[in-house]
């Protein structure tokens, strides 16, 4: 035993023999936990909505198909996220179908279209007419270089939702507001200094420079993207060049019309509630959130299509989405192919998630059914449902490039550091600051095409 101890000490430190007793003894332990077996054929989902959702659907599929039975399994996004990249890298198991939001789907096209770890759909999509029944600019953010990986589950349009209480109680009509300018001209008698100390207490429209979505949101409609069709970076386009110069006159200087108030925490609903701010650009599940979110504003809100930037331009944009796709790897993708098109082609399926979270359904033949005419409480009684339906068809198309949210951060820091230049220069003018946006967003442009250019994967799939 002492030729032991005094060999072990040769070799180990009193601290490293002490890890590695407690590494023998926790892998042991781990060993011996038991396995949690699932029964059926796994579904990935980061959805609690979702996966309420389609529980009777799968059950109803299940009783028909014995021999191919489906488990609905609920993750984390980021849980998810980690999962299937490393499943789609290492050749470890995932899950046979996958319903993954556009933020997790596009990491999956970082190299090579043929290494993609979905199944492609586009033949299959073809073939079948069901591409010809989906609202056609919902598989933007699915397809990579002519390949569509994904069905969408949503559309998400975007609408304005406005204080009808406080505008209809100054006797303004929207109904003749076309375009942006149009908007604040006449909501302008709304901004109002209720305690005299200078500054505004109420504001025409929630945006800010440091938020990415919004800015995101008026590219889209305005005609920009981050990305061509080839998925070439189009950061510095002359468009996106004068949305930040225009809305930088929005956010600071004598015009200013936007204020900061935040679209899901609590402090934000009470100043929505205590008409802080009128108007806010909602996507079809934003409303869903506020509806159980912020019940308070129930008959005080009502919906209109966003202004456009340009007399007869688009009146909406486009926030969000989710796909559903199957694992190349799936040993079931016949089954998971009839199971996709049970659950996203389903009238049961388009009634509950609009029902629940005022999500519209991009199946065209959907937009006919009842519900969507209903008259809704909490837009004052509007046919909310058909009020999105109606720009449907009109929502941006978008890229699916990986670096899509790369490309989103630095046209947020250029936007930003324009507003600083606005101020530290006092320059507020919008053709003014259309060549320190130009020059701004040149910056961007090189930034992330030398980010792209180190995906020696990616470029040699070109």
């Amino acid at each position: 035993m002492k030729a032991l101890r005094t060999w072990i000490g040769r070799f180990f430190s009193p601290g490293a023999l002490v890890i590695l007793i407690i590494s023998i003894v926790t892998s042991v332990t781990v060993a011996l936990l038991p396995i949690q077996k699932i029964a059926g054929i796994p579904i990935w989902l980061s959805s609690t909505v979702h996966y309420e959702a389609y529980v009777p659907l799968i059950e109803e599929w299940n009783a028909a198909h014995p021999d191919h039975q489906y488990s609905l399994q609920l993750l984390h996004g980021s849980a998810l996220e980690r999962r299937m990249l490393a499943g789609f890298l290492t050749g470890t198991p995932v899950a046979d179908v996958l319903e993954t939001h556009l933020g997790i789907t596009a990491k999956a096209f970082l190299g090579p279209v043929e290494d993609v770890g979905f199944v492609d759909l586009t033949k299959r999509l073809h073939r079948e007419g069901i591409y010809d029944q989906i609202n056609t600019p919902s598989f933007a953010p699915y397809t990579s270089r002519g390949h569509i990986f994904g069905v969408p589950h949503d559309v998400h349009p975007v609408l304005l939702a406005y204080r009808s209480d406080i505008v209809e109680a100054a006797g303004i009509d929207v109904s003749g507001i076309e375009t942006w300018e149009d908007y604040f001209r006449v909501m302008r008698p709304l901004m109002r200094d209720f305690d005299g100390d200078g500054r505004p207490d109420r504001y025409l429209l929630s945006a800010w420079d440091t938020r990415g979505d919004t800015a995101t949101m008026w590219i889209l409609q305005a005609g920009g993207d981050f990305f061509d069709e080839n998925d070439k970076p189009t950061v510095n386009s002359a468009i996106n060049a004068a949305v930040l110069a225009r809305i930088v006159t929005w956010f600071t200087g004598p015009k200013r019309v936007c204020i900061d108030v935040d679209a899901f925490t609590a402090s934000g609903h009470r100043q929505r509630l205590e008409g802080v701010v009128i108007g806010t650009m909602v996507p079809d599940w934003m409303a869903g959130s506020w509806k159980i979110e912020n019940p308070g504003l129930a008959g005080k809100l009502k919906l209109m299509p966003l202004p456009a930037w340009e007399k007869g331009g688009r009146r909406t944009s486009v926030a969000g989405g989710t796909m559903i796709g199957i694992s190349k790897r799936s040993a079931h993708i016949e089954e998971s192919w009839a199971l996709i098109k049970h659950l996203y082609l389903s009238p049961k399926l388009a009634e509950r998630m609009y029902r629940v979270t005022s999500i519209i359904s991009p199946v065209k033949s959907m937009w006919s059914l009842p519900f969507y005419d209903e008259p809704d409480p909490y837009f004052s009684g509007q046919p909310a449902g058909r009020m999105y339906i109606n720009q449907a068809p009109d929502v941006p198309r978008r890229s699916s490039s990986p670096y899509t949210t790369a490309a989103a951060e630095r046209v947020t820091s250029a936007l930003i550091d324009l507003r600083a230049y606005a101020d530290r220069t006092g320059t507020y003018d919008e053709a003014d600051l259309l060549v320190e946006s130009q020059r701004l967003l040149d910056l961007a442009q090189d930034s992330l095409q030398r980010l792209i250019d180190r995906n020696l994967f990616l470029l040699k799939s070109k």
